[in-house]
């Protein structure tokens, strides 16, 4: 028997395509006791909640103290660089986004331990969130050591693309920044090959040299120090917005 056809009031509603996961795991070993309660106890003070913000909110709003400027990092690994950076820049408001639950008591024991007021701790997919933050309101923006997805199938996983760069670009102000490192060569060529090409971002390379080279006031990770130690070369990419 042929179905009859549905009218346009009976058909069902066009619906975004799922997202691809930029990351892995959610959970790795259990936490110790005093870890779980840091989650316990700081975690509810500094997390962002995105269902409870309006469309459009200015970040530094999210703090408790005045900020000169918000930088974000996404996929803050176990925290060791966004504390240092939040604890070497006071004046500046930090995001962080990370989803692994491990990394993020790791950012916890940093704030607690070294008392910082200017972090706050994103705990969901950073895409999520880019389009709900107000324009040009992000200073610096940091990607370091990202999953690299290798494997060519995987590559509409990398964080990497022309939806985020585009959101990178609305939301960094002119002479903003947006930092990547990663010791992947795949991955370095995949940011090489889409960047610089953004018509809003520019390359701050003088040579060779100053790609292999760490920013100035930049703090090794841990994931960093890793890839030194296999013999890996890390590469270090800055891009102005302009």
């Amino acid at each position: 028997m042929i179905s009859p056809p549905r009218s346009v009031s009976d058909a069902k509603p066009a619906q975004d395509p799922p997202r691809h996961r930029l990351y892995g795991r959610r959970k790795g070993k259990r936490l110790r006791a005093t870890l779980q309660a840091l989650m316990d106890r700081d975690l509810p003070k500094v997390r962002i909640d995105p269902e409870s913000l309006p469309n459009r909110i200015d970040p530094a709003t999210l703090f408790d103290v005045k900020t000169s400027g918000v930088w974000l990092e996404i996929g803050f690994g176990a925290g060791e660089h966004l504390a240092a950076q939040a604890e070497n820049r006071p004046d500046v408001g930090i995001i962080g986004a990370e989803v692994f639950e491990n990394g993020i008591a790791g950012l916890l024991r940093h704030r607690s331990e070294r008392n910082l007021n200017n972090v706050r701790i994103l705990t969901e997919d950073a895409r999520e969130f880019l389009p709900r933050l107000a324009d040009q309101s992000l200073n610096r923006v940091y990607l370091l050591y990202p999953d690299p997805w290798p494997k060519r199938r995987h590559a509409k996983r990398r964080f990497i693309c022309q939806e985020t760069l585009d959101q990178l670009a609305r939301l960094i102000p002119p002479g903003g920044e947006f930092r990547v490192a990663t010791d992947h060569p795949v991955y370095a060529r995949w940011c090489l090959r889409h960047i610089p090409v953004h018509p809003d971002f520019e390359w701050q390379v003088a040579g060779p040299e100053s790609w292999r080279q760490p920013p100035s006031d930049a703090v090794p990770t841990r994931y960093e120090q890793k890839a030194l130690r296999q013999g890996r070369t890390p590469t270090y990419l800055t891009f102005c917005r302009v």
